[in-house]
């Protein structure tokens, strides 16, 4: 009987332990939380420090566009003083074209002018430069002052003078990024054009109509990016540029291509181009100019006829503002690891001094599951709601144990109990088992006895009138008995030979009333008084016997009980080789175990035996001869040689045979 144990009603185990609940609890606000709220705010302050970046870079466009309409407006008002000055308005009084000439030359100095000229409005058809056609001296012809922006064709710059259209041509310099094209120079140029409405003192119409070409000029450029980036406006190692567009053509830039050139003749990317001239928006974001990352910004320019004509750039190098967002990411990621490398190990030490008692525990209980009932958790440390627990436990543990030892006594005594009478049992019934079969056997020994001594007596019968007339018949024959003595004598032998056979087989088959007493025996002689037993059955097939006798030595046996057992063994071969084989009968000398005794070998060359019925050969009633068999045979056999102290063996192999050895002790 099985004695249950805690194991029987323990519940599955959960995977997961209090261990992690409590380091996650202890590890997540400072491992997960803190990350994540400092990560969301590092994406807000870089978003808030980009968005700042374009916020300055957009008032710094808006300086460099204040300063570049003050140019045009001062440009404008300049050029319409000088058409209403005393000096001038003299000059004209004195309709001296070659004093206007000079007076005009002498102002284009000194207002820093590229160009200044007086045109008249009968001769605005003819000029050649075309000025007719300008917005700007249109509406000077109407009475209205006007400045603006006008692209003027390398022509129109060399019609007023060569040195303009000199200046004006940049070679076009290959840039990544930008549209593909064609060109490999730009030649016009991009003019402040301004014209002022003069009434001649004749009472006629003109126009003094002035402009700065603004390709490479440089001090223009300069101006803006000395205005837009003061020293000390941006940090050490960022750098101000301003650039002025023709289209895409960068004419007058502070941008570097080396240490000493700069990058005249460079395009701005495709991007830009497309957003800014094509789609007419102001592009605030970070571009790549030349070389490097900028945080730009571009305007379109729009001129006299209201066509974007090019842009106005303004921006600083991106690389130490960058450094700097890293820098500030680094500094805040090496102080959250500076304060997780002080406050987790004190975490851990703090959730250790929960989850290692709750473990001691669990341990102890996983001991008591496993047989060992005098675990115990003995917590040594202060008094808590965990230790309290624990000595609950321990106390809980003493009353199991104690109550285990109680139930494994009763157990104990009830098992010894029931063995006991399990044993009783079970001698009784192998002992009604082996009467069983014992009656089964001495039933069914008794039956063929008696049918064989019947079978015996009824052949004697025939035999004895057979020879009794044969005797008759020698009587009545007389001297002529002679004439038949050859058959006369083979009849008496047969005659012999059917009592020779009779007489043997009711020794077999009732050996207490023919067999004797005990007695020595040759076991060869025993061995060659069976064939004529089994000579029925060696007629029916192709049977060969092989007959070796070399034994010298005598058993103590009843002869008939030994003629059984060599005959169930030799019936047996013979049934295994239904057409043809081979029956071999050894006896040879042989000692066992160091006691003398002979060895009988029947061996035959039939069908052979596997190991399953190997194992049930000498059991009781089992046969393999389903219609001709008893399965008594062997197990008589086996327990005749049993009783003579001797021993049975058997060996076989489907295919190949089975041999059968009997070894009995040799008689004192």
């Amino acid at each position: 009987m099985k004695l249950l144990s805690l194991s029987d009603f323990k519940r599955p185990k959960r995977t997961r332990s209090v261990r992690f609940k409590l380091l996650a609890i202890a590890l997540l606000p400072t491992l997960v939380i803190l990350p994540l709220l400092l990560g969301m705010m590092m994406v807000r302050w870089n978003s808030k420090f980009d968005a700042l970046l374009t916020s300055k870079v957009s008032g710094d466009l808006t300086i460099a566009h204040q300063y570049f309409t003050h140019i045009l407006e001062n440009t404008g008002e300049q050029i319409e003083s000088l058409g209403q000055s005393v000096a001038f308005r003299s000059v004209l009084t004195s309709e001296n074209r070659d004093e206007v000439d000079a007076l005009l030359a002498e102002r284009q100095r000194e207002l820093g002018l590229d160009f200044l000229y007086m045109i008249d409005k009968t001769d605005q058809s003819s000029d050649t430069n075309g000025e007719g056609g300008w917005p700007v001296v249109a509406s000077a012809f109407s009475g209205q002052s006007s400045t603006g922006i006008d692209i003027f064709s390398n022509t129109d710059l060399a019609a007023i003078s060569p040195d303009l259209a000199a200046r004006a041509r940049l070679d076009l310099i290959e840039t990544p990024n930008a549209v593909p094209t064609a060109r490999n120079a730009e030649t016009r140029g991009m003019v402040v054009h301004s014209a002022s409405h003069i009434t001649l003192p004749s009472g006629g119409e003109a126009a003094l109509v002035g402009g700065i070409l603004l390709n490479q000029n440089l001090a223009f450029i300069d101006t803006i990016n000395d205005l837009v980036y003061r020293q000390s406006s941006l940090p050490e190692g960022s750098q101000g540029t301003a650039t002025l567009f023709l289209d895409d053509v960068r004419v007058s830039t502070n941008v570097r291509l080396f240490a000493d050139r700069r990058a005249l003749g460079t395009r701005v990317s495709s991007v830009v181009r497309k957003a800014v001239l094509e789609d007419g928006k102001v592009w605030l974001d970070r571009a790549f100019v030349v070389s490097d990352w900028y945080i730009s910004a571009y305007e379109p320019i729009i001129d006299s006829y209201g066509k974007r004509v090019g842009m106005l750039y303004v921006g600083f190098l991106e690389a130490p503002f960058a450094q700097t967002k890293y820098e500030s990411l680094l500094i805040l990621i090496g102080a959250f690891l500076f304060v997780a490398a002080l406050s987790v190990p004190i975490f851990l030490r703090w959730a250790r001094g929960i989850f290692k008692p709750l473990e001691r525990m669990t341990n102890t209980i996983g001991r008591v599951e496993s047989g060992d009932f005098s675990a115990r958790t003995n917590l040594n440390q202060v008094h808590d709601e965990i230790s309290l627990v624990a000595e609950h436990l321990d106390d809980l543990l003493d009353q199991v144990q104690e109550r285990d030892k109680r139930l494994r006594a009763w157990n104990d005594q009830l098992n010894a109990r029931v063995d006991a009478r399990t044993r009783e049992l079970r001698d009784a019934n192998q002992a009604l088992e082996t009467t069983t079969k014992q009656l089964i056997m001495s039933e069914k020994l008794a039956a063929i006895g008696e049918i064989t001594a019947g079978v015996a007596h009824e052949i004697n019968n025939p035999v004895a009138v057979i020879q009794g007339n044969l005797d008759v018949l020698r009587e009545i024959l007389g001297d002529h008995v002679r004439l038949a003595d050859t058959e006369i004598r083979l009849i008496d032998e047969q005659v012999n030979r059917i009592n020779l056979i009779v007489t043997k087989l009711l020794q077999f088959a009732k050996p207490e009333e023919y067999a004797g007493f005990v007695e020595r025996h040759s076991v060869g002689q025993v061995i060659d008084d069976c064939l004529p037993l089994v000579a029925h059955l060696l007629g029916r097939a192709e049977i060969e016997v092989i007959r070796e006798q070399t034994s010298t030595r005598l058993v103590l046996m009843n002869r008939t009980e030994l003629q059984q057992v060599l005959v169930n063994l030799m019936v047996n071969a013979l049934h295994a080789m239904p057409v043809r084989g081979t029956l071999t009968l050894i006896d040879a000398d042989a000692d066992r175990d160091g006691k003398p005794g002979i060895l009988i070998t029947v061996r035959d060359t039939g069908s052979g035996m596997d190991a399953d019925v190997l194992n049930r050969i000498f059991d009781p009633f089992y046969t393999t001869k389903r219609r001709e068999g008893t399965g008594l045979g062997l197990s008589i056999t086996k327990t005749l040689i049993d009783r003579q102290s001797g021993a049975l063996n058997v060996q076989s192999k489907p295919g190949e045979g089975t041999t059968f050895t009997i070894w009995l002790p040799e008689v004192n």
